[in-house]
């Protein structure tokens, strides 16, 4: 690297003893906030073995400090839904990924989407939906107080045209390896279904690969890489950025690619179901499913930039241009998946891999309710809770 990583820290300041580790188990419970793009999480110690989910309890936070909560009713349900190895404590220790609720715990808490994904993935199960999703992210670096700028950049400045940058190597070329490196380990140690890494086209941007899973799993292992991801950065002083379009101007933006299948296009004459059936499918829902595909994206979806257009669907085999490839080998083969290029970096893994199970397997009857909730989330909280309060009600008076 070009530049000096400063604070670099060390979590494990204090190693826990034989002893410990024999007799307590530390779940970090983790969950999507306010914002619906950034994480949070804190440590509960437990005194007995924790093996299966159902060993974990509920457990609160306050919702008031994330934006889904107001204090005079601030307490939020996290509910435990899938748990790994912690990959910076080591065994016994766990992280946990949770569903977040309203104090009923039946009410999905602001940005929890996963519940409804997860109706949508047993109905279509079985489709046997398959993903994988590749997540584009920058590194940045703070050059002052306020102000990030990527990695190995001239502070204020521009660095050489992308071309040179893409699966490079060199001091010169490459920024964040050793960064990018550290995550694909932990998400390996940690039980990740990754699937590799590389540096992606504009400089100090990179890419990491979940899957191939399984129905709701690929929402799951996304988060789960992502806290990872976070993580390692608070070690080397470094910002992960999601934004579409973190640097205007000719640099490509960030999506995360969603590559699918079902077990029909996974089958012989799977290419001409795609391009027969699932694309005039696809086309038909455009502008309903892009709304769930990353907020900002159309500054990225331009046409440049190994784009389509934010709002024309278009699809070509082998083609890095349009909204979706289909891959030459599922041409060659007669059978496999395509990739859905529209999504961006910052989208709730939940939502897309909901939208694209819904409109190819269960013709689209959860499109609606699936923006629906999700505009339900862009609400400011105030106006949010008076229509859940004022629904309460209602239901109450019938």
């Amino acid at each position: 690297m070009t530049e000096t990583i400063e604070n670099l820290r060390d979590f494990n300041y204090y190693q826990l003893s034989k002893a410990v580790n024999k007799t307590v188990v530390l779940a970090e419970y983790i969950w999507i906030d306010g914002t619906g793009e950034s994480l949070r999480s804190k440590t509960k110690v437990y005194q007995t073995p924790i093996k299966t989910i159902e060993d974990l309890e509920w457990w609160t936070y306050d919702g008031s400090s994330t934006d889904q909560a107001v204090t005079r009713f601030s307490e939020i349900y996290l509910k435990p839904v899938r748990l790994i190895k912690d990959p910076f404590r080591g065994d016994p220790h766990i992280l946990v990924l949770c569903e977040t609720y309203l104090p009923d715990k039946k009410t999905p808490a602001r940005y929890n989407f996963r519940w409804i994904a997860n109706q949508i993935m047993e109905q279509a199960k079985d489709h046997k939906p398959w993903f994988g999703i590749e997540q584009e992210y920058f590194l940045l670096k703070r050059t002052g107080t306020t102000h990030l700028w990527p990695l190995g950049w001239p502070t204020g400045g521009f660095p050489y045209p992308q071309g040179r940058y893409y699966c490079s190597i060199g001091e010169r070329n490459n920024f964040g390896r050793a960064l990018a490196e550290a995550h694909l380990r932990a998400c390996l140690n940690a039980g990740i279904k990754i699937a590799g890494l590389n540096a992606e086209v504009a400089p100090s941007q990179w890419e990491f690969q979940i899957g191939i899973a399984e129905g709701i799993e690929i929402g799951d292992h996304m988060w789960l890489a992502r806290y990872i991801l976070e993580r390692i950065g608070e070690e080397f002083g470094i910002d992960i950025n999601y934004d579409p379009k973190p640097i205007l101007g000719d640099w490509n933006g960030s999506g995360a690619h969603c590559n699918y299948s079902t077990v029909t296009t996974r089958s012989e004459g799977g290419y001409r179901f795609i391009v027969d059936k699932l694309m005039p499918i696809l086309k038909e829902n455009h502008l309903e499913m892009i709304k769930l595909y990353g907020q900002k994206n159309e500054l990225r979806l331009t046409g440049r930039h190994e784009t389509g257009k934010y709002d024309q669907f278009t699809w070509g085999d082998g083609s890095r241009g349009c909204s979706v490839r289909v891959p030459i080998i599922t041409k060659e083969q007669g059978q496999g998946y395509f990739e859905d290029r529209r999504p961006a970096a910052n989208i709730d893994p939940y939502l897309v891999s909901a939208a694209l199970v819904d409109v190819t397997c269960l013709n689209g009857e959860h499109l609606k309710q699936l923006n629906s909730i999700f505009e339900d989330s862009l609400k400011p909280l105030g106006q949010q809770i008076f229509q859940q309060q004022k629904e309460q009600f209602q239901q109450q008076s019938q």
